[in-house]
């Protein structure tokens, strides 16, 4: 009698739709062991048009960098503040660790990190594929510093931006995986102080930041810099006494957020429609700074930031002594989170990546799984 064979293990449910809707829709690293169920998925879900599929669906959560001590390591975070995250340790889970000589963060883009790893050598990380490299021919100098990273559309790129500190030197242009140093262009714009990497948003195709009431626009197609204002009745607020205004993505809109003089409200605005370039003010959120303060220590508006917007919920990230809270529209703790180690909330985000690029094995130092991650 010949022996029945096992059910398959998705039973009733098509290759087809399995794959493309749900493999299509996990975490990276469920997602990498869903593919050795079988070969027809393994097969599907390496291939390029999935794995960017794939990428698309993944959440673009607020990311924090966890400081190690005497900066030899640290720790890529992206902070999950989605509903249904189970606990509150549960939305700070690191995605790697990075160690080495003074590593510390620089900049993001598409799920790829910039770090810093040696005083003034940069190396370029992907936590969800752990492949890392340096970048060739690109020392920082005292005269130019990173200030963003872009996909450059026209010709499938990935570029970063260094500004200078003289205003009468030339910006420059390093391209991912080119063995030349980065080539000068002739462009105006401001000086690097005026940009800061960890308030940078990169937003339909522009870089911006914002300082002084002024957004500085960074066009990644024509590559080349304007200008618009900021949100009228900001007199009203204090902008962030470090980097400026700080902006960030709500529900596909541009928006901006800062607070009044004494700390203790949020204004926030959003753009409805880009091209219009007209903004609408939206919230006042009350914050109950001297409760906080007693309960949590004293608070840090430096590092006050909105990480984004799920189904119209804003929701703010706010640090208070040791301790990161998140808080809702209404000024209510959602979330108090205890460090246990240096955290620098930023405006970037990590939108996790399996897409595999081809720049990496062109660049000097390329390894997969090993140091510098730990």
């Amino acid at each position: 009698m010949v022996e029945a064979a096992p059910p398959p293990l998705h039973r009733g449910l098509p290759d087809d739709f399995a794959i493309w809707e749900i493999l299509v829709r996990l975490p990276p690293k469920s997602f990498l062991r869903c593919r050795a169920v079988c070969r027809a998925w393994r097969s599907a879900t390496t291939a390029r048009d999935f794995l960017l599929a794939h990428h698309a669906r993944q959440p673009a959560l607020p990311l924090i960098y966890g400081l190690g001590r005497d900066i030899e390591s640290l720790d890529i975070i992206p902070f999950d503040h989605r509903v249904g995250v189970a606990t509150a340790d549960d939305r700070l889970l690191s995605v790697a660790r990075i160690g080495g000589p003074y590593v510390r963060p620089c900049i993001s883009c598409d799920g790829l990190q910039v770090l810093y790893i040696g005083v003034d050598q940069l190396s370029i990380v992907n936590p969800a594929t752990r492949q890392c490299a340096r970048l060739r021919g690109f020392t920082v100098t005292d005269t130019h510093r990173p200030v963003g990273m872009y996909p450059h559309s026209l010709s499938g790129e990935y570029r970063i931006l260094l500004a200078p500190h003289d205003p009468d030197d030339s910006y420059q242009l390093y391209t991912l995986g080119s063995s030349q140093p980065p080539r000068q262009i002739d462009i105006d714009g401001p000086v690097v102080e005026e940009l800061s990497p960890f308030t940078l948003l990169l937003f339909h195709h522009t870089l911006q930041w914002c300082a002084d009431n002024v957004i500085t626009v960074f066009d990644t197609i024509a590559e080349s810099f304007g200008e618009m204002l900021a949100p009228h009745g900001t007199d009203q607020f204090v902008m962030d006494e470090i980097y400026g205004g700080v902006l960030f993505e709500v529900d596909a809109m541009l928006g901006m957020f800062s607070l009044n003089a004494e700390f203790t409200s949020i204004g926030i605005w959003a753009m409805h429609n880009y091209e219009s370039r007209v903004w609408a003010f939206k919230y006042r959120v009350e914050l109950p700074l001297a409760e906080l303060t007693v309960q949590f220590g004293d608070f840090k508006p430096y590092c006050c930031r909105v990480p984004s917007s799920w189904d119209g919920d804003v929701s703010m990230l706010l640090q208070f002594g040791d301790w990161l809270l998140q808080l809702d529209m209404d000024g209510k703790v959602v979330a108090s989170l205890r460090r246990h180690k240096g955290l620098l909330p930023t405006q970037h985000r990590l939108k996790q990546t399996l897409v595999q690029h081809s720049f990496f094995t062109a660049l000097e130092g390329y390894v997969v799984n090993a140091s510098p991650f730990m």
